[in-house]
């Protein structure tokens, strides 16, 4: 007959639904270290549980072998024949520890183990069972709140209802039950493993299968759904039958099927939308209820549309704050750019301009010098306009324009707006005349450097020649002095 104590072990491992195996490894355990912390001992200690009788012992074991190595759990042969004569290598000799005399202290640690064994054993149970239901409709009973978060009664174990996870326009009170799904299963945790909620949108998609049977036998698909929780949902679904209308099956007659579905979720928007394979005709059944003109792929690769509206329905088609593109476009997973007709014309105006509005090049420019025009025209720069619009930043990020080009170029711009074109056109008269001045003069001086230099009876050359060594050779200011010349 099964002692006392294997009964309450029994009992309970059907409270915990764990294994009672579970609960005597634990017990046992617990015996080998509250044994080691009295007899502070390094010995290799095991404990075997007797369910007759209730009783745990506590063994020391060593092993035979040839030569000892660790005393504490090794023995020699001839030593091991003293105690057992039918010992050889490799078996193990077992000495009984009493355990009679481990008292209060040792017996307090073993219960704080068997407390952590089953409550360790316990985790384990619930992840191995909840862990492959992350996604399923479950029905809790609201337990208590801590902090802003609620923690819900499972009927197995108790589940958290995380704040983010809450219905923004829901209130909840204790003992409420309400419907949840099963968003994941931490095994980390320190509290409930189990973590629910009622704003993920597979909440709305398992209550179409619970309220529609089409969906339920997969006549008809839920194909996407995007929610904001408390708002407005959006759900995406499709028939495989060509006889089964999808939006019809969701609906229900006289709207009773989505209506239940609403009253659940407490008078949260639905619209169930027709599934489309083609991204454009998907779009627009997306922005629905409002009406648009047209679709447009942008940018196929990274997935932009843009969708015009007529102006009155373009509110209509943002929604309150952004909310009905915004869940469009979670929808269909493509990013939506809505204009209205008038603001598409008024951009179509402002293109169409810009092309047939005339430019000034930049040689107009007076005071900029060709090297400075060559760069700026690299860099994509190929008009005055163009460059007016630009701030010093970005000239800056140009190869080769430092801060005093930036300054010498935004000079030229100011004189060409503030004198117009004709008034850049005769300073860049003068500043060619100037610069054949300065050709003239420069052809004149080497002609007076020569006729000194056989003057001085050829000193002028290793003068020249010094000259050039003491001059330096690296500044970004010397270019800049060039160009300025050149200009």
């Amino acid at each position: 007959m099964a002692s006392l104590l294997y009964q309450q072990i029994e009992m309970l491992s059907r409270e915990k639904h764990i294994e009672p195996e579970v609960v005597v490894s634990a017990i046992e355990d617990a015996m080998v270290v509250a044994a080691r912390k009295y007899y502070k001992s390094e010995e290799d200690l095991r404990g075997k549980f007797n369910q007759e009788t209730g009783q745990v012992d506590v063994f020391a074991v060593m092993t035979v072998v040839e030569e000892v190595t660790d005393p504490k759990k090794e023995v020699s042969l001839a030593d091991a024949k003293k105690k057992n004569p039918a010992a050889e290598i490799g078996t193990e000799i077992i000495t009984t520890k009493p355990t009679d005399v481990l008292g209060r202290i040792a017996a307090q640690t073993a219960k704080q183990v068997i407390l952590q064994k089953v409550r360790e054993a316990e985790r384990d149970t619930i992840f191995n069972e909840y862990h492959n239901r992350v996604g399923e409709l479950v029905t809790v009973i609201v337990k208590r709140a801590e902090g802003p978060d609620l923690i819900v009664d499972m009927g197995r174990t108790e589940a958290r209802l995380p704040k983010r996870e809450q219905s923004r326009l829901e209130t909840y009170n204790i003992g409420e039950r309400l419907r949840v799904v099963i968003k994941m299963v931490d095994r980390a945790a320190k509290g409930p493993q189990v973590i629910v909620s009622r704003a993920d949108a597979s909440l709305v998609q398992r209550l179409f299968e619970m309220e529609v049977p089409e969906i339920y036998d997969g006549t008809v698909q839920i194909r996407h759904a995007a929610r904001e929780a408390g708002e407005r949902t959006k759900v995406a679904v499709a028939s495989r039958d060509k006889d089964v209308d999808p939006v019809g099956a969701c609906v229900g007659m006289k709207g009773m099927r989505v209506q239940s579905i609403i009253r659940e979720l407490r008078g949260e928007k639905i619209d169930i939308i027709p599934f489309s394979e083609e991204t454009v005709a998907f779009a627009q059944k997306a922005l629905s209820p409002a009406k648009v003109t047209r679709v447009q792929i942008t940018d196929p690769e990274n997935h932009k549309l843009e969708v015009i509206v007529e102006d009155s329905q373009l509110s209509l088609a943002i929604g309150k704050k952004g909310q009905n593109v915004r869940l469009a476009s979670k929808l269909i997973g493509w990013d939506i750019d809505i204009k209205s007709e008038e603001e598409k014309r008024r951009e179509i105006e402002e293109q169409m301009t810009a092309l047939t509005a005339p430019t000034t090049p930049l040689t107009a420019l007076a005071g900029v010098g060709a090297k400075t025009i060559e760069k700026m025209e690299a860099a994509g720069i190929t008009n005055v306009e163009q460059l007016a619009g630009m701030t010093p930043e970005q000239l800056m990020e140009i190869p080769g324009i430092g801060e005093k080009m930036v300054d010498k170029i935004y000079q030229a711009v100011n004189r060409f707006y503030e004198g117009g074109a004709e008034g850049a056109a005769a300073a860049t008269a003068e500043g060619g005349e100037s610069a054949a001045e300065g050709a003239e003069t420069a052809e004149a001086q080497p002609a007076e450097a020569s006729a000194e230099s056989e003057a001085a009876g050829g000193e002028a050359p290793a003068s020249q020649e010094a000259a050039a060594e003491a001059a330096p050779h690296d500044s970004g200011e010397t270019n800049e002095k060039a160009e300025e010349a050149n200009s």
